[in-house]
């Protein structure tokens, strides 16, 4: 929402100023289609050649997470901070071959069910089975774990930020490509040089109109649906690291009680339950 808000701003501001000063919109809405084809048309066009396949497909999710609300909320992490508390408790109480169960068939698994927006969330839930599992084995000590997880979740993060990366790049091509199509308009002029000013002058305000567009497609439109998007790559990596600030300590000995503090640390204020409001809704669940 806030994404079209400020597109709707930056238009607004920089073609409403332009009206009020005695600008002729005329020349812009007139060179305008012609312009946004080659502009757009050759961003596209080297975009595609500049990205794999699978990165192309990253950005267009990607594109469409940006107009969309942030799942990554204080009640979410309240839900998988007491999903992690109930799966530790029970392999407290229980033993650790008590949650194996739970660990293979996470579908079927009451504790997950019970958590429905995280336990149906299928990267998350493949990430906690995978290091559950590593510890109902016994066969890794904590810091291999940890090893793992690092690996994980840095891979995790340059898949999603290769998206974040082919935007920016687009984003620094579209003024070179806003300069291509002025030079296209100037030639064009040239060969017209015995056309009345009057027709000369239209056609060099064209030619600029490429200049324009290209800056402006860039810094008010492309750059920050960049930005939008790596913000959106950190959410996802945080929650992943509150999950293995969880099981870590829970490995270390802490209690389970313990071990989602460690984790609720770890998530950034804005969405950070309070001591309070956590313990409370892990209460609630049992």
């Amino acid at each position: 929402m806030f994404l079209i808000i400020g597109w709707i701003v930056a238009l607004t501001c920089v073609f409403g100023v332009y009206i009020v000063h005695g600008g002729n919109i005329g020349v812009i809405l007139k060179a305008l289609p012609f312009e946004m084809v080659t502009i757009f048309g050759a961003a596209c066009g080297a975009f595609l050649a500049n990205n794999q396949m699978k990165v192309v497909k990253a950005t267009v999710r990607g594109i469409g997470r940006c107009f969309k609300g942030s799942k990554f909320s204080k009640a979410r992490y309240m839900e998988l901070l007491a999903l992690l508390y109930d799966v530790l408790q029970k392999a407290r109480k229980e033993g650790l071959m008590s949650i194996e169960n739970d660990v293979e068939e996470p579908q079927n698994s009451p504790l997950f069910q019970k958590y429905p927006n995280v336990g149906g969330d299928h990267h998350v839930t493949e990430f906690i089975t995978d290091y559950l599992r590593m510890m109902v084995s016994g066969n890794l000590n904590a810091h291999e774990i940890e090893s793992l997880m690092d690996s994980e979740i840095e891979t995790h993060h340059q898949e999603q930020f290769a998206a974040v990366a082919a935007i920016q790049r687009m984003a620094g091509a579209l003024p070179a490509f806003g300069i291509v199509a002025a030079v296209l308009g100037v030639v064009n002029t040239m060969g017209s040089v015995g056309q009345p000013p009057a027709v000369l002058g239209a056609m060099i305000g064209s030619a600029l109109v490429g200049t324009f567009l290209g800056i402006f497609l860039s810094y008010a439109f492309a750059e920050p649906l960049g930005g939008l998007l790596e913000q959106k790559v950190e959410d996802g990596s945080k929650e992943l690291q509150c999950i293995k600030t969880t099981l870590l300590a829970s490995m270390q000995g802490y209690a389970p009680q313990v071990a989602i503090e460690f984790g609720r640390k770890v998530l950034y204020s804005t969405d950070r339950p309070s001591f309070i409001e956590l313990e409370g809704h892990v209460k609630g669940k049992k």
